[in-house]
């Protein structure tokens, strides 16, 4: 039987299919987000559904998790992001004990148990300090790539200190960095410390490993190596990692109890 997640995301709706009689993934896919939520998640489950070879009606069950899940009209139920990403990062990583997960417009650190339950959890989606949406606003701030502030990062001699919380006074702050000669690399360093150390003030108390980091934000290159910083322990980054909440929903919506 195959089963689907579908992880409506504040930037990006992703897509994957998995075959529980396996418990292999047939098919996945990435699209940006938009205003026509449903349109550009069923525009989408269309062409991962060709990918894989499979027609809708052989899909038992779908599942809709993350920031737009309810605007996804053609799924089954409905699942919290933070249950989606507990779930496949346990099957991914079954000995995980701590989820980070930074997205677009929100992070979270999920604690679990020894069976990959959720114990509890901090979430930050009020602010976008501690979210990409800080690197997108620094990017264009600097007039360069997303994707290429892990290798600016990389040559940062001295991190420049980002103190303000807050995405609106912390630009003002790193304008005022421009204007005094400051490098440019160890800005982008500063606001990947800056990300992580918001992380940090979010665990309110100790993290346990193995710490598995999720989410788009894990893509660019150097914020494992922040949040290993600021938290003085390793930090690995999930296997595709942007996929990881979508997974999860696909393994949730192979439990029978979901089924009609």
């Amino acid at each position: 039987m195959i089963y689907a997640g579908i992880d409506a995301g504040s930037r990006a709706i992703k897509i994957v299919l998995m075959d529980a009689d396996k418990l292999e993934i047939v098919g996945k896919g990435i699209t940006d987000q938009g205003v026509e939520q449903d349109k550009l998640a069923s525009e989408l489950f269309d062409r991962v559904l060709k990918y894989g070879g499979v027609k809708r009606q052989d899909v038992a069950t779908i599942v809709a998790t993350g920031y737009g899940r309810n605007a996804v009209s053609f799924a089954d139920t409905t699942i919290t992001e933070i249950t989606c990403h507990a779930v496949g990062v346990h099957h991914l990583v079954p000995e995980a004990m701590t989820v980070v997960d930074i997205g677009g417009q929100d992070s979270k650190l999920i604690r679990l148990d020894a069976f990959g339950r959720v114990r509890d959890f901090a979430m930050n989606d009020r602010c976008a300090a501690g979210t990409g949406r800080f690197l997108e606003v620094v990017a264009q701030r600097l007039d360069v790539e997303l994707e290429s502030l892990g290798s600016m990062a990389a040559r940062c001699r001295h991190p420049a200190a980002i103190s303000s919380m807050c995405v609106v006074f912390a630009e003002t702050e790193i304008i005022g960095l421009l204007v005094s000669g400051t490098a440019r690399e160890d800005i982008v360093a500063g606001v990947q410390a800056a990300i992580a150390k918001r992380i940090i003030a979010m665990a309110g108390r100790n993290v346990e490993l193995p710490i598995i980091f999720t989410g788009g934000v894990a893509m660019i290159t150097g914020m494992d190596a922040a949040l290993e910083t600021a938290l003085g322990k390793s930090v690995t980054i999930s296997p595709d990692p942007q996929m990881t909440g979508a997974l999860g929903a696909a393994i949730l919506a192979s439990n029978r109890k979901l089924k009609t």
